[in-house]
């Protein structure tokens, strides 16, 4: 399996799709286009208004910090709470929906995936010691650390992963590394996207 490692600090500051607000890119798939499969990505919400609509596409939020902030869909005026500390809600890319702000602003973790060529899975999962990934054809993992820290273990380039940072583990050509496994303490969102 392959390991690609990518910093905090390496994440690209962006305008949102409707201009109205930031997001830091963390990684999209293919890298060279804009037409991607899949996108993570973490959006800085410091005031309320509409969210960006992504047609054909689903989308998945998980509060990371602030006091959390309600969506209010316009199709059928439901509304979901986002709160502390780690609140999520999957839903249609197409949906009309703006924001409100409980107090002051949040950063939002947010996955968003073309359901016509991805099945995506989000995990909030504690790590305590060691934890597995194995390879399988078409499926790649995603790691961000919500807190603490981790590494993964026997990997001849560094690995080390702080609050912050995100991992993409790959499917390797070569029957050679099967597994990874990653080691630490903390808290970890786990993306699973298989392609179809």
């Amino acid at each position: 399996m392959n390991i690609h490692l990518i910093p905090a600090n390496e994440y690209r500051r962006e305008r949102w799709k409707n201009g109205l607000g930031w997001t830091r890119e963390i990684l999209r798939w293919p890298e060279e286009t804009t037409a991607w499969d899949w996108r993570v990505s973490i959006a800085e919400v410091d005031k309320p208004g509409p969210f960006s609509r992504f047609e054909g596409c689903d989308r998945e939020l998980v509060l990371l910090s602030g006091e959390g902030m309600r969506l209010d869909f316009a199709d059928d005026g439901s509304q979901v709470d986002l709160m502390p500390p780690h609140g999520s809600h999957r839903f249609s890319g197409e949906r009309d929906l703006s924001a409100q702000l409980v107090s002051g602003p949040t950063q939002d973790f947010n996955l968003i995936w073309r359901r016509d060529r991805i099945e995506a899975t989000l995990l909030h999962r504690p790590l305590v010691g060691p934890m597995v990934f194995f390879s399988e054809a078409d499926v790649r993992w995603i790691v961000y650390v919500i807190s603490g820290q981790c590494a993964f273990k026997d990997q001849l380039l560094p690995s080390r992963l702080e609050q912050g940072d995100t991992a993409l583990i790959e499917p390797s050509h070569s029957h050679a590394n099967h597994r990874v496994i990653l080691d630490g303490g903390g808290e970890l969102l786990l993306i699973k996207l298989i392609a179809r």
